[in-house]
């Protein structure tokens, strides 16, 4: 989440119609049967904002029922939030966006690690670890289990080490990582270490090339590629009610400190958390895949210390995410947004 400076005048309406998880009262026709898949949402919400989107859109989608929502650290001395307790704010963030959309089920929301890991064998402890475990290895359920991770891997990777069988239950959809030789090159002036895994390069190393997690990778080439135009955000987003004005404000107060520090503005910005919900929640109906998507299927590489991929011959298959389908994606986020928007019109 954006630093607020004193002064700010965004809104902070506060929802006026409630609802809990399981339930779809916006929907004028009911969902089309019972969620398919559940999720677990892990994401830095006291970052970029592009999280926020990608919260939002899970919560409007009946296709996945979110089991937890882990609230992730960012680096310690990350601009978005250096205070050395992001992964406490970004729980405070998702709560905020819980009362902002009228949700009570926020007893699904847990704070991770504040730190990354130390080594390759010792896991960060926290009650989303607890959580996760606990969610992993349930019996009671059929239906398989999404791990949407669009920041760092400290609290997975942990939940890995605490209890190793989490990776027989659950696959992981992560958001992070550079891009794949022979497939894309880096942009122009790219960090040395893409942003995602410099969080936590160790937990990175441990996903990667010590656990048999099963994965896809969504590279930085790929999210790069999910950019929305600000006249998008204005007309499909911030008229769509308090809560898409909310979201519209949070990206336009990023695009403005950009153009005071940086100099010069611009009309586009990466939603790149959003793909979680493209391969989870809009799965194809019959043969269920993110079928609109375009992947390539190599053995799992390990990450070096400078965040490069080692090639690991015979390495469990992972899937590398090439391009993904922003017309589904953003389509129908607007769309669930519009309706979720007249629903909290109507009962204020």
């Amino acid at each position: 989440m954006t630093q607020i400076p004193s002064g700010d005048t965004r809104p902070t309406d506060r929802a006026a119609r409630s609802w809990s998880l399981g339930t779809t009262p916006w929907q004028r026709l009911p969902p089309l049967g019972a969620p398919r898949a559940r999720i677990i949402i892990d994401n830095d919400f006291s970052g970029d904002p592009d999280d926020l989107y990608q919260l939002v859109h899970h919560l409007l989608s009946p296709s996945v029922e979110v089991r937890l929502v882990v609230a992730s650290h960012l680096r310690a001395d990350d601009g978005f939030d250096p205070s050395g307790r992001s992964a406490q704010n970004a729980a405070v963030i998702a709560k905020d966006v819980f009362a902002r959309m009228g949700l009570t089920s926020t007893e699904v929301i847990v704070v991770g690690s504040d730190e990354p890991l130390a080594d390759r064998s010792t896991p960060r402890p926290s009650p989303a670890v607890d959580a996760i475990v606990a969610e992993a290895l349930r019996d009671d359920v059929s239906t398989p289990l999404f791990y949407v991770a669009g920041g760092g891997l400290t609290d997975i990777a942990s939940a890995y080490l605490v209890e190793p069988r989490v990776a027989e239950r659950l696959t992981l959809v992560w958001i992070g990582g550079e891009e794949h030789e022979g497939l894309a090159v880096p942009p122009p002036s790219a960090m040395p270490i893409e942003y995602n895994l410099l969080i936590d390069p160790v937990a990175g190393q441990v996903i990667f090339g010590d656990s048999p997690i099963p994965l896809w990778q969504v590279p930085r080439d790929v999210y790069r590629q999910c950019l929305v135009s600000d006249a998008e955000l204005r007309v499909r987003v911030a008229e769509a009610g308090p809560l898409g004005r909310y979201l519209y404000d949070e990206v336009a107060f990023v695009m403005r400190m950009v153009a005071t520090h940086v100099g010069g503005g611009a009309e586009t910005y990466a939603l790149g958390d959003s793909p979680l919900v493209l391969l989870t929640a809009l799965q194809s109906v019959f043969e269920a895949d993110p079928s609109s998507s375009r992947y390539v299927e190599r053995p799992t590489p390990a990450l070096s210390d400078d965040g490069g991929y080692v090639d690991v011959p015979g390495a469990r298959p992972m899937r590398v995410y090439t391009w993904v389908d922003t017309r589904l994606m953003f389509e129908d986020f607007y769309v669930k947004l519009a309706e979720f928007g007249r629903w909290q019109a109507a009962g204020s």
